[in-house]
């Protein structure tokens, strides 16, 4: 906690920082501050710097740099610097990234600089990139490196080792040596521990590791993120489905995977991007913003309707509008309790067909005794508030029942968006506030009408 705590403050600092040096002009200050941070360390500041000192920043920033930090850059500001650069720039920018890092960059750049690029290549880096490139970018594919280091289970642990003292260096993570047989079909892998500390003499076959699976290369980023995490791994070999290897995935790409699928979910929820630029102009923000604005609005006039549906009773027993946000709120926040828990479960993949109904059970359970519980609360202050104890019965039933709705609307939402390829962190905060509201409404105001008019 404290070394998070340290990481926020130095951030901070190098923020502060720059912004002084830019105000007093300072370019060599900020140069040499820029020289000495890592690429993703330089891509975060410059996310936090609106247009105009982003660029200038971005002049300041070492050529040798340029290509690892626009990999780790959101696409709109990437884009947004690409298109500031000119052909010989980012071919060069592209130089030595290793492909899966390229087959992430390579999308975003233009045409010409793509064939200028591909021409630039050797024919083996030309095929690593195709390799990635064949996969979607949320795949284990897409994901994966194809710089590996293989041996075969037939030769001597000491061949290994002589082997491994003719390479001027290795990939970085590398924990482990994929054994391959002569077609490249995975084996195993030969972890360094056991190289390092068995007889040289004997085969790779002896000592080698065959019951560590290789990840097929079509499996979903965040399933590969699961099993880093559940397994421990830093690395993994990716196969083909014939069981060929193709390269392997890294605990640094994983790393990226699980930030930003965690910036997804929590984005969507409010019905954003985690690509979108913090600092976009202000008309593209309002732009995006107001989709899902007009959604809103939509549902707050459904839900104004069925209020209107209540206007004579509203008339007559002005309690009833002095407390009706009161079942609606507790309703939205009993549901959005219920609907987080959901998606969080269906990402980790710990909820499905054989679940669900006990999940319901439990969620029902938990909204009854939550809501009788509050009931009760809400039931005497309302009694005592307008002296009369009719309101009080009414309230409290009205929110023990919207209680109920919304754990039945905050389990169920997220497992039908899912089953029509909606994403329900999209979706699902939207389509529940319309539940929770115009289920509150109707039977906090039905039963003041049945018992009050």
């Amino acid at each position: 906690m404290t070394e998070t705590a340290d990481t926020h403050t130095t951030s901070s600092r190098r923020l502060e920082l720059l912004t002084e040096a830019l105000d007093s002009g300072a370019a060599s200050q900020i140069s040499n501050l820029l020289s000495n941070l890592h690429s993703a360390e330089i891509a975060d500041l410059l996310e936090s710097f609106p247009h105009g000192p982003r660029e200038i920043l971005w002049g300041l920033v070492q050529p040798d740099d340029h290509g690892e930090t626009l990999v780790h850059l959101n696409d709109e500001v990437r884009a947004g610097l690409i298109d500031e650069m000119n052909t010989d720039d980012l071919v060069a920018a592209t130089e030595g990234l290793d492909a899966d890092d390229l087959a992430d960059l390579i999308k975003d750049l233009p045409g010409a600089v793509i064939q200028e690029i591909l021409r630039s290549m050797d024919k083996q880096n030309r095929e690593r990139l195709v390799s990635v490139l064949h996969y979607p970018e949320d795949t284990a594919g897409g994901l994966m490196n194809v710089d590996t280091v293989t041996v075969r289970a037939d030769v001597t642990l000491d061949v290994v080792l002589r082997y491994l003292r003719l390479h001027i260096d290795i990939p970085d993570n590398t924990d482990n040596l994929i054994v391959v047989d002569r077609n490249d079909n995975y084996k195993g892998i030969l972890p360094l521990t056991r190289l390092l500390t068995n007889d040289p003499d004997l085969l790779v076959a002896r000592v080698m590791d065959r019951d560590t699976s290789a990840i097929n290369a079509n499996m979903a980023d965040t399933e590969v993120a699961r099993l880093f995490e559940t397994h421990d791994l830093v690395s993994a070999a990716v196969v083909s489905e014939e069981g060929k290897l193709l390269g392997r995935i890294t605990i640094d790409d994983v790393v990226d995977v699980i930030r930003e699928d965690a910036d997804h979910s929590l984005l969507r929820l409010a019905g954003l991007d985690e690509e979108d630029d913090t600092f976009a102009p202000v008309v593209k923000s309002a732009r995006r913003r107001a989709v899902w604005l007009g959604i809103n609005l939509f549902t707050a006039l459904l839900a104004s309707w069925v209020i209107g549906l209540f206007q004579a009773t509203l008339e007559q027993v002005v309690a009833l509008a002095v407390l009706m946000p009161i079942v609606a709120s507790m309703g939205g926040i009993a549901g959005s309790q219920t609907l987080i828990i959901v998606i969080r479960g269906m990402a980790l993949g710990q909820i499905g067909s054989s679940n669900t109904r006990w999940l319901m059970y439990k969620e029902l359970a938990v909204s009854a005794l939550n809501g009788i519980g509050w009931a009760v609360v809400v039931a005497v202050i309302a009694a005592s508030w307008f002296q009369d104890r009719t309101i009080g019965i009414i309230i409290g039933a009205a929110l023990i029942i919207n209680l109920i709705i919304a754990a039945i609307a905050g389990l169920s939402i997220p497992l039908l968006l899912k089953t029509i390829n909606v994403d329900p962190a999209h979706a699902g905060t939207v389509l529940l506030t319309t539940v929770t509201d115009v289920v509150g409404f109707m039977v906090f105001l039905g039963l003041g009408t049945i018992f009050l008019m």
